[in-house]
Order: structure tokens, then C-alpha cells, then sequence
């Protein structure tokens, strides 16, 4: 069965508790398994999630600073141990090529699996063959050049078998319209694919680490269906956050608000609050949507398509 869910699988940001292990975070979709920011710790998280290495696909570092990529050693010998039948693929900046390099060479291992290096060095489209999606890195402002990601599902079309009866459509003329979008029948009769199908709105979710307010947070929280986004600080500490390159809870809101988010994740938790109500509280202020405050090894579903508006399929936009 196909899946779509986000694995969590720490939630600390500089400095681990008790209770929240750096960094670490898995967006399962549909055999894809999409490894975002492996911190410290992350072999043993992934452990306690029951999750195999066989399902990372994809590692894809948002920058170099040590909760975000210390994890990487550990994961890419587990990796080669387990020998999956496919290669991986690491995205990460361009800038941290030296860190990179140091990361994956830490120490002694015997290669067994393909390792494909993607250096971002801009925002831009980033290479995923065969995925069922695609994958963007947006700049964002930190003080080391670090990116967010975007995952997007192209929006598609689903067929209805009551308009392809009523129609006359059947047998390889439904294939035929899903191919060019439009069949010719008897009589001279033609049926379009908008006659017999509506759209399917394609999935999203976007991860939005350390950095400042700026164009890019803005751009990867678009519309997004599932925002797992950083809170370091409440907004007491907004000072504080902009002078080392964070969010605040508010902002992180506002963020989601303005943009239309479905399902908003704070996450990358400063270990100077032992407890987050207030950055429930403070979040609420903003958005009115599901507010999720992450916790190690919780899993939180990417949300269900989005309806399409009967108007608009009918040309009412």
C-alpha cells in the first residue's frame, strides 16, 4: 500500500534533551523515502520508528551546521551495510561540498550502494528521476548559505466511470483519451477528457529549517498541503532569533497563514523550553488550521487531495 506520512524523527535544535533527539526527518511517498536533515542519532531514531535504511532514497541537507548533518556518517555506512537495491541520492549546498566529503568519508566502510551527489549551488529544480514528484530547493537566510525543500505532486486527472458510460466511452478508446485528451466515436461524436474526468489536485509539503524571514519561506509555504517548519524561539526571543538566523512560533504561523497552509509542524525546538505550550499558544494567535507540535518518532499524514469546487471544473474560474 502506498503511503504519504512525515516520520519524525528528532525534534531539537542546537542542543539534545532528554526527550528530543537532534535533528532527523522522513517524508514517506509512495516508495520514495525522503531524508531530510539527519542529525545525530538518526541510525538509532530510525530504529525506534521501524523504519528500514531500505527506505531512504533521498538525503537532502539543508545546511552544514552540526544538528542538521552530524547524523550523516552513521546513516551512510547503515545505508551500504543494508545494501538496498537502489541507488541514493544527496542533495545539499554546494558551498559545504569539503563538509560533505568529510561527513561521508568520517571513517572506514566497505561501498556497497550508489551514492549520487547533488550540490545545489542556487534555487532551482533539482534532478529526481523516476520520482513520482518534484523536488525544489529554495535559498533561505541563515548564517551559512542553507535551503528549504519543496515536494510537489503534478496535479493530474481522475476519470469518471458515470460520464465515460453515459458517453459511450469504453474499452481502449478511455486509454486513448488519457493519452491525447480526446476520442473520436461513432456519428461523429468527439468526447473530451474534461468531459469524462476532473482534476486531481497534487499533494505537497515543504521543510523550512534554520533561517530568517524571507522570499524563499515564503515561496516553499505556497499553497503547500503539509509545512514542517522550524520554531526555535517564541517571539519574546524575536530579537534573538534574528540575530542567529531563526523563527519564532508567530512567525512560523503567520507564515502558514498567509500562505494557505493545510497542516502546519513546528519543530527544531530550543532546549530553553521544556515545555511548548506556549508555542502552541502563540501559533494560534496566527493560524487557524491543524497546528502539530512535533515529538520524536511521531507520524503526522501528508492531508487528503484537496476537493476541487464543482464551479471551477465547470469552467466557473
Amino acid at each position: 500500500m502506498m503511503q504519504r506520512e512525515l516520520v519524525v524523527l528528532g525534534t531539537a535544535s542546537q542542543v539534545p534533551t532528554r526527550h528530543r533527539n537532534h535533528n532527523g526527518y522522513l517524508l514517506l511517498w509512495d516508495g520514495e523515502g525522503l531524508l531530510f536533515d539527519p542529525g545525530e542519532g538518526t541510525q538509532r531514531q530510525l530504529l525506534h520508528a521501524g523504519v528500514s535504511a531500505h527506505a531512504i532514497t533521498r538525503i537532502c541537507v539543508t545546511h552544514f551546521h552540526g544538528d542538521h548533518c552530524l547524523g550523516l556518517p552513521g546513516v551512510i555506512q547503515r545505508i551500504n551495510l543494508d545494501r538496498p537495491p537502489h541507488p541514493v541520492t544527496a542533495y545539499y549546498p554546494a558551498s559545504g561540498q569539503h563538509w560533505f566529503e568529510r561527513l561521508r568519508h568520517a571513517s572506514a566502510f566497505h561501498e556497497t550502494v550508489e551514492l549520487r551527489q547533488e550540490p545545489i549551488s542556487g534555487t532551482s529544480e533539482l534532478k529526481a528521476p523516476g520520482a513520482p514528484f518534484a523536488l525544489e530547493a529554495v535559498a533561505l537566510s541563515h548564517p551559512v548559505e542553507s535551503f528549504g525543500y519543496r515536494v510537489t505532486e503534478p496535479d493530474g486527472r481522475r476519470m469518471l466511470p458515470e460520464r465515460l458510460a453515459a458517453l459511450g466511452v469504453t474499452g481502449p478508446a478511455v486509454g486513448q483519451l488519457q493519452r491525447v485528451g480526446a476520442v473520436a466515436l461513432g456519428e461523429g461524436r468527439t468526447v473530451t477528457l474534461d468531459q469524462v474526468s476532473e482534476l486531481r489536485r497534487g499533494q505537497s509539503a515543504a521543510f523550512v529549517m534554520d533561517t530568517r524571514l524571507c522570499e524563499g519561506v515564503a515561496r516553499l509555504a505556497d499553497g503547500v498541503d503539509l509545512l514542517v517548519i522550524e520554531a526555535t524561539f517564541l517571539e519574546a526571543e524575536r530579537t534573538l532569533a534574528e540575530d542567529h538566523g531563526h523563527l519564532t512560533a508567530g512567525q512560523a504561523a503567520q507564515v502558514a497563514a498567509e500562505a494557505g497552509v493545510r497542516t502546519l509542524v513546528l519543530t527544531h525546538f530550543s532546549q530553553r523550553y521544556p515545555d511548548l505550550s506556549g508555542h502552541l499558544d502563540e501559533a494560534r494567535r496566527y493560524f487557524d488550521g491543524e497546528i502539530v507540535l512535533a515529538e520524536d518518532l511521531m507520524r503526522v499524514a501528508v492531508p487528503a487531495r484537496r476537493q476541487i469546487e464543482p464551479s471551477r471544473e465547470q469552467g466557473g474560474e
